[in-house]
């Protein structure tokens, strides 16, 4: 079954049973009808997925991979911040009448900043690191700027990727792996987003590097659910486990820049139905 499953799960029941409620506190986000939107939360949980063994997608219900990856592509290689260059709508609500988030997500990785070697924006300067220095232990992006916050529309919710090869006894080639930040996460909403999203970049920055994707180490600081998401996470919990998909990269597609959501190939992905009309709290 899919491990991916196993530590969703896992996580879930740990939140349910042993977390912390914020009932009662002020808290930032509401729901739809104005009611303070409280959570259920576990701090500092530590998921692993090694990339090697499964492609690390949910099976309880469908996560929308493309959809995933337009997103990271929207940040780490278009480098925008302004939801007209992006085909979902996820964004939407945090746009001016522009289309901008402000100074958020890709704004911060387009910035550019002087090295000996030249001038690098965040995602170029770790291509560089992972072709010239590549066990360097400073290769990273970090959107969590804190003199851009006050002109950011949400302040970035996983907010820093640590690059850190290996080169593991007997293989061909190096290993490429990443650590996740996230302050904060919406268990029910976003966290197999998060993790598939964060996975394929993996998959396309190892592809860039000559490596092998290795393992997705993702650290959440404040994984939450919110009490009107229980009722839901219960159910979903409890639904069948089957069998990761395959999931893999074009192979004629080796230069970071050129991937395209045509590129990622999903095979034998079958899955749960899909929640509907999941409340979001803003």
């Amino acid at each position: 079954m899919s491990k991916a499953d196993e530590l969703f799960v896992s996580m879930c029941r740990q939140i349910l049973d042993h977390g912390t409620t914020t009932e009662g506190e002020q808290v930032r986000a509401h729901w739809e009808d104005g009611a303070p939107a409280y959570t259920i939360k576990s701090f500092g949980v530590t998921n692993r997925y090694d990339l090697r063994q499964e492609f690390p997608a949910l099976t309880l219900r469908r996560t929308a991979l493309k959809s995933a990856m337009d997103e990271v592509l929207w940040i780490y290689q278009r480098k925008s911040n302004n939801i007209y260059d992006l085909h979902s709508h996820i964004w939407d609500q945090w746009a001016d009448e522009s289309g901008s988030i402000g100074r958020a997500y890709g704004y911060q990785i387009a910035q550019v900043s002087h090295y000996p070697e030249g001038d690098f924006d965040q995602m170029d300067r770790v291509l560089f690191d992972l072709e010239h220095t590549p066990f360097s232990r400073r290769i990273m992006t970090n959107m969590y700027t804190f003199a851009d916050l006050s002109e950011m529309h949400l302040y970035p919710c996983a907010y820093s990727a640590t690059y850190n090869v290996t080169q593991e006894p007997g293989a061909a080639i190096p290993t490429l792996n990443m650590v996740l930040m996230q302050r904060s996460q919406d268990v029910l909403a976003a966290n197999n987003w998060n993790v598939c999203q964060y996975a394929i970049l993996l998959m396309m920055v190892a592809r860039h590097a000559g490596m092998e994707a290795g393992e997705l180490v993702h650290v959440i600081v404040d994984a939450h659910i919110y009490d009107r998401h229980v009722p839901i996470i219960r159910e979903l919990i409890e639904r069948p486990q089957r069998p990761a998909p395959r999931v893999t990269l074009n192979p004629e597609v080796t230069n970071f820049y050129d991937f395209t959501t045509d590129d990622l190939i999903v095979e034998g992905y079958e899955t749960g139905p899909q929640v509907k009309g999941i409340p979001i709290a803003v």
